[in-house]
């Protein structure tokens, strides 16, 4: 297999002038269709134990965001200075040590005990459950810092899924309309880096582009054409995975003024793409970009391990 150039599609360019500029979590279905899509990827995929184990892990977050009371919502007034000083309204430094996050945190862990898994990470699971405070602390800390260290992956693995459904619960009460950009490539709401973007099919936003963060799950719109990684318009390619024609759903969005790429998923095209499974059962255009002078710039801690 090799990679193949694909070039952009002019008549898109700029997006859709009045998509809305931010699409909140919907918690009703997010970790739900998500564990679903894992589901569909694991048939038939070299990677089915890790995708099953992936869905098992989604469909916790599902149910624990079914089951536990509303989050203490972010304060009018901090989404008003935030916005005022266009800032992330949820404090992602914070977030961890509040209650209500060590109540999810805890509540994940002790269900993750049910599921299947191999030795390896049954093993981290069991260490991150007995962790000390500073253990755990460190730990968060890492995930919330989008840098987590090669030689405890598995470890912050859970810690990460469990924070997702926290930063998601938050996000999910913010007013979208209150919520402005940060810089390219952060999310409005929590500061995070994106997964990848995805091209949309959503009615009202037909076409729109728009970066998916890696822990709130809110999506941002951007323009279609533009690193994430740079903000640059200019030496911006499109790559993928060889397949006879140039209609892939996922590719890889390259800069040659950063050197980053970072990939771009159409879900205008099959509507059934998750920006998290596709990404993580996408592997193969991730180990074939390692071998070009670019460097991945979305975060994925699903994905770490690879």
């Amino acid at each position: 297999m090799s990679v193949s150039p694909v070039q952009p599609d002019p008549s898109v360019i700029g997006g859709v002038p009045k998509a809305p500029f931010v699409l909140k979590p919907n918690l009703a279905r997010l970790f739900n269709d998500r564990a679903s899509r894992f589901e569909a990827l694991a048939q038939g995929s070299h990677l089915a134990p890790y995708l099953k184990f992936l869905a098992g892990i989604t469909r916790i977050q599902s149910e624990l965001v079914s089951a536990l009371p509303p989050p203490e919502p972010v304060p009018a007034d901090r989404v008003e200075r935030a916005r005022a000083n266009a800032m992330p309204p949820i404090d992602r430094a914070a977030m961890g040590g509040s209650p209500d996050c060590r109540e999810v945190l805890q509540q994940f862990f002790e269900k993750a005990e049910a599921l299947e898994k191999p030795a390896a990470a049954a093993e981290a699971l069991a260490q991150v459950r007995t962790a000390d405070e500073e253990m755990l602390t460190w730990m968060i800390g890492n995930v919330m810092a989008d840098d987590l260290p090669v030689e405890s992956l598995a470890h912050h693995l859970y810690v990460a899924a469990a924070m997702q459904i926290q930063a998601a619960r938050l996000a999910a009460g913010l007013d979208g309309s209150r919520l402005v950009p940060i810089r390219v490539g952060v999310c409005p709401a929590c500061g995070g880096r994106p997964v990848a973007s995805m091209v949309i099919g959503f009615h009202g936003a037909e076409g729109a582009r728009y970066a998916s963060c890696s822990c709130c799950a809110t999506m941002w719109n951007e323009v279609r054409v533009k690193c994430l990684a740079c903000g640059s318009t200019k030496g911006i390619g499109y790559q993928a995975v060889e397949t006879g024609d140039e209609e892939a759903t996922v590719k890889a969005e390259v800069c040659d003024t950063c050197n980053s790429w970072m990939k771009i998923l159409y879900q205008n095209k099959n509507p059934s793409l998750d920006v998290v499974a596709d990404d993580v059962a996408s592997l193969g255009l991730d180990l074939l970009m390692k071998d070009t002078e670019y460097k991945r710039a979305g975060f994925d801690p699903f994905l770490m391990g690879y």
